[in-house]
């Protein structure tokens, strides 16, 4: 495993994965992302369709988030970069802290995240996720 402030983009994505986790606010979190951004969730048990947001999209979401979860976290297991490029394995959770679905006020959420940023620029352009949540009970 690298040292995960060894390569610039990698200290970048954990600083953001950082300020995501503090639920941070959208001015915040744009500080990190390109104008351009495009972030992907392929699909999983909360978007089973997936979902494409664009910036504007992106910091809604994490609007969003602070509306319903009490905290959360982000796991930096592994980060790997080449050029433009970073590869992160995370591990998340966070508490709800409203009831959502079948789930209560709470109960703790927790996903395995396969996370793919492309930077320009110094900024995120692209982030794709590949999220695999424990079960959801």
């Amino acid at each position: 495993m690298r040292s995960l402030d060894e390569h610039p983009n990698i200290s970048i994505a954990v600083r953001y994965h950082e300020a995501v986790a503090r639920l941070a606010a959208p001015e915040e979190l744009e500080r990190f992302l390109h104008p351009d951004m495009v972030h992907t969730q392929l699909p999983n048990p909360l978007f089973p369709q997936g979902v494409d947001r664009d910036l504007a999209g992106t910091l809604a979401a994490s609007t969003q988030a602070r509306t319903l979860l009490d905290g959360q976290q982000y796991e930096v297991i592994n980060a790997v970069a080449s050029g433009d490029q970073v590869a992160l394995e995370v591990k998340w959770s966070g508490t709800l802290a409203v009831p959502f679905g079948d789930l209560p006020a709470g109960h703790v959420m927790r996903a395995h995240i396969a996370a793919f940023l492309e930077f320009r620029d110094g900024k995120i352009i692209a982030q794709r996720n590949y999220d695999c949540y424990e079960p959801l009970a």
